[in-house]
């Protein structure tokens, strides 16, 4: 079966952690992320991952698919949930407008105290009209499953930039100049020299 860019980042993921654990080394970990990404199927996939305790190969995760989207790596939770993921989106859907219309309010509340006179509630139609339109919104996004999407893409970036910053960290005690120096003898093997490098 064919494998989906979730399926190649959850290969990633498990591969950094094994990485971490220290069951693989810099350059296998390099070799290994390097054929995940270029993977086309389950079975090349699970070939990376079979020697590797504590993994799950993706042929044999339980996948998740939202009306026949992408298959995301199942979370803590139901299987591919995201907990918090709705209140989060409505915080941020909701968060905008109660601050806009706490200031309208204020604004409101403040004329009227100078003027000595309650004047108009005239905030209520800022507040009602898009109160309706984030209604509407907030609605259809629980329905279409918006919050566990827009959850699940954060997790992949944070996971991409993760991987990033690891791959790009220096570590102090010259682990990286060390590594260096073993591709170049590795690479001059290969080309067919067979004395060390200096």
């Amino acid at each position: 079966m064919r494998a989906a860019d979730a399926d190649r980042e959850m290969v990633a993921e498990q591969l950094r952690d094994a990485l971490n654990a220290g069951r693989l080394d810099l350059h296998e970990y390099d070799e290994r992320l390097q054929r995940a990404y270029a993977a086309k199927t389950y079975g090349e996939l699970d070939g990376l991952l079979a020697d590797l305790p504590g993994t799950v190969p993706p042929g044999r995760a339980e996948l998740a698919t939202v009306d026949g989207a992408e298959s995301t790596p199942a979370r803590s939770g139901a299987a591919g949930s995201y907990p918090g993921a709705v209140r989060g989106w409505l915080g941020e859907i909701w968060g905008t407008y109660l601050s806009a219309v706490g200031a309208v309010v204020g604004i409101w509340a403040v004329i009227s105290v100078m003027s000595a006179d309650l004047l108009y509630f005239w905030p209520g139609w800022v507040a009602g009209l898009w109160g309706v339109v984030l209604l509407v919104r907030t609605v259809t996004g629980l329905l279409a499953g918006e919050p566990q999407r827009r959850a699940a893409d954060r997790a992949r970036r944070a996971d991409r930039r993760r991987s990033k910053r690891k791959i790009g960290q220096t570590d102090p005690k010259g682990t990286d100049r060390q590594i260096d120096h073993h591709r170049v003898a590795h690479r001059q093997i290969e080309q067919g020299r067979t004395e060390e490098p200096a």
